[in-house]
């Protein structure tokens, strides 16, 4: 189900982008687009795994980062962003946002 990519930057280092279900709750979206910066690619995947998202892998390079995605992840200070997937290629008007903003969990009332 997962569909994502990456791109070598000129420096060596790389830029994954993986096509995610949401790990929100239900009323989250269904898929997420999670971009990381990285040394590798293991390390990419491996940042993800120690946020608690154990089950991400990257196979094949079928929906590798946009030059504008790689341009918002190199621009954000933790390298690690998402936004809601989009469907059918129509890619939505939408800010990209930290991790931290998706891991977080909501307060119980």
């Amino acid at each position: 189900m997962t569909a994502g990519g990456f791109c070598k930057l000129p420096n060596g280092r790389v830029v994954v982008a993986l096509n995610l279900p949401s790990p929100a709750t239900a009323d989250g979206p269904s898929a997420v687009r999670v971009l990381v910066h990285a040394q590798n690619r293991a390390r990419a995947l491996t940042r993800l795994r120690n946020l608690g998202m154990r089950a991400v892998y990257l196979r094949g390079n079928a929906a590798p980062p946009t030059p504008d995605e790689i341009t918002a992840v190199l621009h954000h200070p933790d390298g690690l962003i998402w936004r809601t997937a989009p469907d059918n290629g129509v890619t939505a008007l939408e800010l990209w946002r930290p991790i931290k903003s998706l891991l977080r969990r909501p307060t119980p009332a």
